[in-house]
């Protein structure tokens, strides 16, 4: 299990992308930013399920986001993946050898879009799961959520997402993540 320590203060945050196909085809990259300086944890969590450099522990073989799917798309509010598991939002894993892992902090606000958020089943359930607000304000969320990064480059490629054809709330076309990592 790698459980790497926080970047100093002074480090650079961390970059990541994904490049995302829509039923098979390129639909483009997603870069996004890791607030790993406010929530070092939930950040190196994410940044791990994008190298793909941890392990799973019963096959050995590197687990996270690529091959994974968006599950659930709601216009005007979110785009949601990170269950690499099961791909139907009942999947969780983490980085820390258990299926969840506690809230770290509520300090950064859901006041744009393009912000990268932890999903959760409530209190301290936070696991792989992740979604991309497309709301300009989603302050209900706060404090139920952390926020721990942001888009910098694609977010066009959210809004192409964001407006996808779906069947409650499931993409009709696979929006899937064919590969990701850290720049």
């Amino acid at each position: 299990m790698a459980t790497a320590a926080p970047p100093a203060s002074s480090a650079p945050e961390p970059v990541v992308f994904f490049d995302i196909t829509l039923g098979g085809e390129p639909l483009g990259r997603i870069k996004m930013r890791l607030h790993s300086h406010t929530v070092p944890k939930t950040a190196e969590n994410f940044r791990q399920f994008c190298t793909g450099e941890t392990k799973n522990a019963v096959t050995g073989r590197p687990q996270g986001y690529k091959g994974s799917k968006f599950h659930r798309v709601i216009k005007d509010f979110m785009i949601q993946g990170g269950d690499f598991i099961h791909g139907d939002g009942t999947g969780s894993a983490t980085i820390y050898g258990t299926k969840s892992f506690a809230d770290e902090n509520f300090d950064l606000k859901h006041d744009e879009p393009g912000l990268l958020s932890m999903a959760n089943s409530g209190p301290n359930t936070n696991g792989s799961q992740f979604f991309i607000i497309t709301a300009p304000q989603t302050a209900f969320l706060n404090g139920k959520h952390v926020v721990f990064g942001r888009v910098v480059e694609g977010m066009d490629v959210v809004r192409k997402i964001e407006n996808v054809r779906t069947n409650r709330e499931k993409p009709s076309l696979d929006v899937a993540i064919a590969q990701c990592g850290e720049m």
